[in-house]
């Protein structure tokens, strides 16, 4: 519109200023990175009042099996439904299509196999509901095991 170039390094003293400036306890949100670009989001300490204020009930709350199939999309992708099938042992048309409705994964393309299945992926939705940059920021599998629980060890 404006045909305009504006230098980066004025562009990173605006957003740090803003940054700070929001950090300010008069101010209930603050300018937070995620998702690969930054958006005003309600201050943890404001987040219950808020809450309680609108009444609001979350409309995103997933079920066991949708978080089920988004674990295995995240940490498999680009996955076949057939593989997703194969390692739940249940049919996920219904979980995977409702996925898709929330925008939380995409279809990433089809894969090079007989009848050639979509491939799926997680989303840019994804990254942003779950308070992420990247699928590096994902905990690792070893990160869920509890040392006191492991299989064939010797108890003392």
């Amino acid at each position: 519109m404006f045909q305009t170039d504006i230098p980066e390094k004025d562009i990173k003293e605006a957003l740090d200023a803003l940054l700070k400036k929001y950090e300010a306890e008069e101010f209930p949100f603050q300018i937070f990175y995620l998702g690969g670009g930054y958006q005003f989001l309600t201050k943890p300490a404001y987040q219950a009042s808020i809450r309680i204020l609108l009444k609001q009930k979350s409309k995103r709350r997933l079920t066991t099996s949708q978080l089920e199939t988004l674990a295995i999309v995240a940490y498999k992708q680009p996955v076949t439904k057939a593989t997703i099938e194969q390692i739940r042992g249940v049919s996920c048309d219904y979980t995977i299509q409702k996925l898709l409705e929330k925008e939380l994964i995409s279809i990433t393309g089809k894969a090079e196999t007989i009848g050639r299945p979509l491939l799926y992926g997680t989303s840019a939705k994804f990254m942003e509901y779950f308070g992420i940059n990247s699928l590096k920021d994902l905990p690792t599998p070893k990160d869920f095991v509890s040392e006191g629980s492991q299989i064939g060890e010797q108890q003392d």
